[in-house]
């Protein structure tokens, strides 16, 4: 009678879940196991993903139950909870599922080392990213491609593996655990936004279809119009794996007008590819520019609080404090501000990023900072977003600013990105923390400097 440990991280659900499947398959019993590890809480447990993460737990539980098994919760270091209920049910294997930051490389490697002490074998599946990482890779001795648009061409041809069905049933003995999941309180400090959306495969899948049905026809044209909903919402379920990359872009591609979407999970593949070859990205510039980087803690503040006096930048990041959440182009505008207007080091931006966002995906964040930046994959480095600009264009009429500005609500129109002229600056509302033109002047030389 084999048995085998499914060790659930980053691919909380059902459907398509390679680890899954292949335990199904092949044991006499499967034991679905979730650890909630005390380093990762301790390093990237933001309440805001937190409070996703515990829904996502309850909805793929429900989901076990209703196939005979169940999901077993233990907290503690996830290779030793793995080996120790492997143990505990004469499980001969674990499988779970590849992750690419240097954190989840170390944990495989140290579950294998711990497994082979124990005679157990551990198999490892791909399951977080649409084409798995190293499967396409440049020539040379370059480990990963670090330019987007040869990426995108061999990742387009490049055969996907089949989606996989959810089982019909999961063989299991064992009296299905039933105690309540922890409190929030109990696993991170601080409060979660009240406005965020609600975790797990479940409402994924809905939101999946929903998306695919109403919104992906008109992705491209919508996508960066700030005051409507031109996106899929999908982001915060693609990273803890509640609905599958692989699944939403084969559909994807499958629907009319569907390349410019699927174009976006290549660049999430992309950003995973690079962090996997070269996991120092995650804390080291991809590409050095001798920046000298501002230290200004004021300035810092203010840009985190939303009063930078520029009203595009304060709505982006007014949202990511109450939502969790920020469009794309926002996140584009406001990191772009931090990182060469204010000239401040974008790690900083990228760890506030990561402790609002309920999709903060390492691979991802890092990677569009860097971008942003001009030390990450981009041939454009110096490049830099106008706030105001960015603002008439993609908040034309600037309702997404008052949405979140109230202090600018009585101005009408695109008047409102550039409150400081004809008297429009409301008492209430700071003036610009920068000039731009002297900004972008001082930036540019910066970083010509030796």
């Amino acid at each position: 009678m084999s048995t085998t440990v499914v060790l659930f991280t980053r691919d909380l659900r059902v459907h398509d879940n390679p680890a899954l499947h292949a335990a199904v398959d092949g044991a006499a019993e499967v034991v679905p196991l979730f650890v909630l590890d005390d380093e990762i809480l301790a390093r990237f447990g933001a309440p805001n993903r937190v409070a996703f993460l515990l829904d996502a737990l309850a909805d793929l539980r429900h989901a076990l139950l209703e196939r005979g098994s169940g999901l077993l919760v233990r907290r503690g270091d996830a290779v030793a909870e793995a080996i120790r209920v492997a143990r505990e049910t004469g499980a001969e294997r674990v499988h779970l599922s590849e992750d690419v930051t240097a954190f989840a490389q170390e944990r495989l490697r140290r579950l294998g080392r711990a497994a082979k002490e124990h005679r157990i074998s551990v198999q490892a599946f791909p399951a977080v990213t649409v084409v798995p990482p190293g499967d396409i890779s440049p020539a040379g001795s370059i480990a990963a491609y670090r330019v987007f648009t040869p990426y995108w061409k061999r990742w387009h041809m490049t055969p996907w593996r089949a989606v996989l069905p959810a089982p019909a049933s999961i063989p299991s003995r064992a009296i299905p655990d039933d105690a309540p999941l922890p409190a929030l309180r109990n696993l991170t400090g601080g409060h979660s936004a009240g406005n965020l959306p609600p975790g797990g495969e479940t409402e994924g899948r809905a939101r999946l279809a929903r998306w695919l049905r109403d919104g992906l026809a008109e992705y491209e044209s919508r996508r960066d119009d700030l005051a409507v909903e031109g996106t899929s919402g999908l982001s915060p379920y693609l990273h803890f794996g509640c609905v599958s990359s692989l699944e939403v872009a084969e559909r994807s591609r499958e629907a009319p007008a569907g390349e410019a979407f699927v174009r976006q999970l290549c660049w999430r593949d992309f950003h995973h590819q690079l962090l996997a070859a070269e996991p120092r990205i995650a804390r080291e510039d991809l590409h050095p520019r001798q920046d000298r980087w501002q230290d200004d803690p004021a300035a810092l503040a203010r840009w985190k609080e939303g009063r930078t006096g520029y009203p595009l930048v304060d709505a982006g990041m007014r949202q990511l404090l109450a939502e969790g959440t920020m469009p794309n182009r926002a996140r584009l505008v406001t990191a772009s501000f931090l990182a060469k207007h204010l000239y401040l080091d974008w790690r900083l931006g990228a760890a506030h990023f990561a402790e609002h966002l309920v999709d903060g995906d390492v691979a991802n964040n890092v990677g569009n900072w860097q971008w942003v930046a001009g030390t990450g994959a981009d041939t454009r480095p110096n490049r830099v977003f106008n706030p105001t600009r960015q603002g008439r264009r993609f908040d034309p009429d600037g309702a997404y600013v008052r949405r979140w500005v109230p202090e600018l609500e009585s101005i009408d129109g695109g008047a409102v990105h550039e409150p400081w002229l004809q008297g429009l600056l409301a008492p209430d509302y700071p003036a610009p923390i920068v000039e731009h033109d002297d900004a972008v002047r001082r930036f540019l030389e910066a970083r010509r400097a030796p």
